[in-house]
């Protein structure tokens, strides 16, 4: 005794409802994907592109209530902006925090901040700069 088949032949009636729901789900992920790049682009831009003002210590030397700072900052001319700087203790704790202001034309300027702390400090670090 033989037993009849219900499912159609093979390729005959075209694709099956899985295929067609994998393929939308293809589609669906390649979009999203482009999406997602084109979002991370945009995002880079802005953040690489139009940060007008970015610096770097050179050197620093602490003291019993401050630490010296030689920081280089690099800038669009004109642009108008500020660096902010800490220094942290022995310990980690952070003993001193401070904005330092750079305007006019100069493209490169190199400048000796003071950054005035609670106890004595044994770094200075830079935290980033911010374009008004």
């Amino acid at each position: 005794m033989s037993t009849a088949s219900t499912r159609p032949p093979e390729g005959r009636y075209g694709r099956s409802s899985d295929e067609r729901a994998d393929h939308k789900l293809k589609i669906a992920g390649a979009v999203l994907g482009a999406l997602l790049l084109v979002l991370m682009g945009y995002f880079a831009y802005h953040y690489v592109g139009k940060n007008r003002i970015s610096a770097e210590v050179i050197t620093f030397k602490p003291a019993k209530e401050s630490v010296e700072v030689h920081l280089e900052v690099r800038k669009d001319a004109g642009a108008r902006g500020y660096c902010t700087v800490r220094s942290q203790a022995e310990n980690g704790a952070e003993v001193g925090r401070a904005d330092f202001r750079f305007d006019g034309d100069a493209t490169r300027i190199d400048k000796v901040v003071t950054l005035r702390t609670t106890s004595p400090g044994t770094t200075a670090e830079l935290l980033g700069c911010h374009a008004d």
